[in-house]
């Protein structure tokens, strides 16, 4: 494919890996954290979750952009990659909902892909060698393989950076869409509970399917920024709180962990992803950066209370670390975990309505094995604003799992 149309581009990684291709989308250069994601389906999700800020982004699916690219299917109001890596790009996408082909959204949005690559091989390098940053150049003066190599080795990475900031919205908003239902818009009447709740979501990162869900639920959703204060919070009379999912590390998210233990002592709390680990570190736990991060939609999470297994979207690079939670004190029940490396996949406490999942019930690419979660929340929150004692571990116990 190289050729006029088709620039040649170079992919370099930290460790001397160096890996050349045909450009498409923006002419430019994107460094950041490589990661591969594994699922076969959900490009354009995958390009609009706020959590891949920071990194560049390869699949392992072989044929990308063949049902082009359109805007009910974004996850919020822009791409946040640095890059995007495949091994082949279709610039002629046929599909009845597409708008624009791949090429031309990445072009439009600042964003350099690099396709022709042995993804394989890549994926085995970070595989096996752990995550690693790394450079991508689209640009025709910046092919030189030693600069990009130093570029990629001088690069920060993700460690100790707040990359919720750089994603979060700016000022509050109320969201009210559901899911797709054939037109954009409005949840179907027999689909949404009579009675409402007032719910604040905190956007450190958030995808749009989880909004959708929430509000399937019966919660009027105010959207808040990262950086929201408790007081702030309270001020709009929430009935719940939602933390949202997001990109990076945890640790690094200033202030949010006070935020959370203030509003856990009076509202019920259901947090994904980062809001999970965030939840961890307000219980008094740690983080730990995992060797190459869980992103894709085949993990599977097991629910310790029943056995049973979903097959879960994922993606995040850290995790939250179990034995920390034991030193911390609290009374914290590891309620889930990932049946692949055995890494904590949920949390709920024993005596406060607060329970989290490390892995997407939303999917939005993904399978929708975990959607129950946010029937378990808002069951919570019923029980918490009818004044009956309620607490995390005790609504994951009474629940069946998948299909409760």
């Amino acid at each position: 494919m190289a050729g006029p149309s088709f620039p040649p581009a170079c992919l370099a990684l930290a460790d001397g890996s160096v890996y050349r291709g045909a450009a498409f989308g923006a002419a430019g250069l994107g460094v950041g954290e490589v990661c591969f994601n594994t699922s076969l389906a959900g490009y354009q999700e995958i390009l609009t979750d706020p959590s891949y800020a920071g990194q560049l982004v390869a699949m392992t699916c072989t044929q990308i952009g063949n049902v082009g690219v359109n805007r009910e299917d974004e996850e919020s109001r822009r791409p946040f990659l640095e890059g995007f890596v495949v091994r082949e790009v279709f610039h002629q996408p046929s599909n009845w909902r597409s708008e624009e082909s791949l090429h031309a959204y990445m072009e439009r949005h600042a964003i350099p892909g690099i396709s022709e690559v042995d993804t394989r091989a890549l994926v085995r390098r970070i595989r096996e060698g752990g995550a690693q940053c790394g450079a991508l150049s689209t640009d025709p003066r910046q092919q030189d393989a030693e600069a990009l190599v130093r570029r990629a080795a001088e690069a920060p990475g993700l460690d100790g950076v707040d990359l919720a900031a750089r994603v979060s919205c700016e000022t509050p908003y109320e969201f009210s869409e559901g899911r797709w239902q054939g037109i954009r818009g409005g949840v179907p009447a027999p689909t949404r509970p009579d009675r409402r709740y007032r719910l604040v979501a905190f956007d450190f990162g958030i995808k749009r399917n989880i909004l959708r869900l929430l509000v399937e639920q019966g919660f009027e959703v105010t959207v808040v920024p990262a950086g929201t204060s408790a007081d702030e919070a309270l001020a709009l009379r929430p009935q719940a709180v939602f933390l949202s999912n997001g990109p990076g590390d945890p640790a690094a998210v200033v202030g949010v962990r006070d935020t959370v233990r203030r509003l856990a002592e009076s509202l019920p709390i259901f947090g994904i992803c980062l809001g999970h680990q965030i939840l961890g570190l307000a219980l008094g736990g740690r983080t730990v950066k995992l060797h190459f991060g869980h992103h894709g939609g085949n993990q599977p999470g097991q629910d310790l209370a029943t056995g049973k297994v979903a097959i879960c979207a994922e993606n995040h690079g850290y995790a939250v670390d179990a034995d920390s939670l034991r030193e911390a004190g609290q009374p914290v029940e590891i309620t889930h975990r990932n049946l692949n490396d055995g890494t904590v996949e949920g949390l709920a406490h024993a005596a406060l309505p607060l329970f989290s999942v490390q892995y997407h019930p939303e999917a939005s690419p993904g399978p929708h094995d975990a959607a129950y979660f946010f029937r378990r929340f808002r069951r919570m929150v019923e029980l918490h604003a009818a004044g009956e004692p309620v607490t995390g571990a005790g609504v994951a116990a009474s629940a069946a799992g998948p299909g409760d």
